[in-house]
């Protein structure tokens, strides 16, 4: 078959085989923090660009509404509440306070190209159950008792070789904050949420797949999964409020860089069918599809943006 030439307007990170910097190797990008720096990253997500190189134009789709995401400083989260905001989207934005850089990057950032957004940050530990509920109140001391859009992207990981190596403080740590917390913010919000509204959680490939390095992290995201669509069938018809989620393949986060081994790292979305790893925004204009009501009839679904990865 004759290979068709790329626009030379395509960004080098939307190209079949790009693998980042000269040293994209990754392992001057491991970080010792989790869940990592974007500010450090060598190679930097992509964000609002798209593509056609252009940056993400908003349509209202999301004008007037109130939404609340967890893990927004940086990778999926730090990208859906930038176009969240172009689609005219108030914010509450939450963040550990270790990625207190990232966090005022991104309101910077927000300030500069979006001027009109309303923008409220609140550092909190979701692996902490009080902590949850103290986010879910200050989503309803900021936005006056309404909620209409929950995202649910908080998570962690961390590469391990063997179950045998698998502490249980690691096991219990990534159950609290991946499904845990979800729970808990879920369960305080859904009375703060009209008919119409959205809760979008981000689950993963993995418990298609069955990652052996990621045993904790696979299991969590399979509870997720199940998670949406029980929730969904019990809430949808009731109050009104639809529950999907995205399942990432290989994005390019700060967490992928922060807390996988070189060998995953050298071959990160090499084996997709696009053949390259996926930025944030190309699941941050996914997440704004399930928000928006552009999709008031699919309900208890999985959107899997993996660029055709086998499972």
């Amino acid at each position: 078959m004759a290979q068709v030439t790329i626009p030379s307007n395509v960004p080098e990170q939307y190209k079949p085989g790009w693998q980042g910097s000269t040293d994209r190797k990754m392992a001057g990008q491991m970080q010792e923090n989790i869940p990592g720096h974007q500010h450090s990253m060598l190679d930097a997500p992509l964000d609002d660009v798209l593509l056609n190189g252009e940056k993400y134009k908003g349509s209202g789709k999301l004008k007037g509404k109130n939404a609340v995401i967890t893990g927004s400083d940086s990778g999926i989260g730090r990208s859906t509440a930038i176009l969240f905001a172009y689609e005219g989207a108030s914010l509450l934005l939450h963040y550990v306070k270790e990625e207190q850089k990232d966090m005022d990057n991104l309101v910077t950032y927000l300030k500069e190209n979006s001027p009109s957004t309303q923008v409220h940050t609140v550092a909190a530990d979701l692996s902490n159950k009080e902590e949850c509920h103290a986010l879910a109140e200050k989503a309803k001391e900021v936005f006056n008792g309404r909620v209409d859009i929950l995202f649910n992207n908080a998570g962690t990981q961390n590469e391990v070789e063997s179950i045998l190596d698998l502490s249980d403080e690691q096991w219990e740590y990534v159950f609290k904050t991946n499904i845990h917390a979800i729970f808990y913010l879920t369960k305080a919000l859904i009375p703060l949420m009209p008919w119409g509204s959205s809760i979008v959680n981000n689950a993963s490939i993995n418990p298609f797949v069955g990652h052996p390095k990621l045993v904790d992290y696979t299991s969590t995201k399979g509870a997720i999964v199940a998670f949406t669509r029980a929730l969904s069938n019990q809430i949808v018809k009731e109050r009104g409020i639809r529950v999907n989620a995205i399942c990432p393949g290989p994005i390019l986060t700060p967490l992928v860089v922060a807390t996988m081994g070189k060998e995953s790292l050298e071959s990160f979305g090499v084996t997709t069918s696009i053949g390259r790893p996926g930025q944030p925004v190309e699941c941050a204009t996914c997440v704004v599809f399930l928000a928006s009501n552009d999709s008031t009839y699919v309900t208890a679904q999985m959107i899997h943006v993996n660029g055709g990865s086998p499972y």
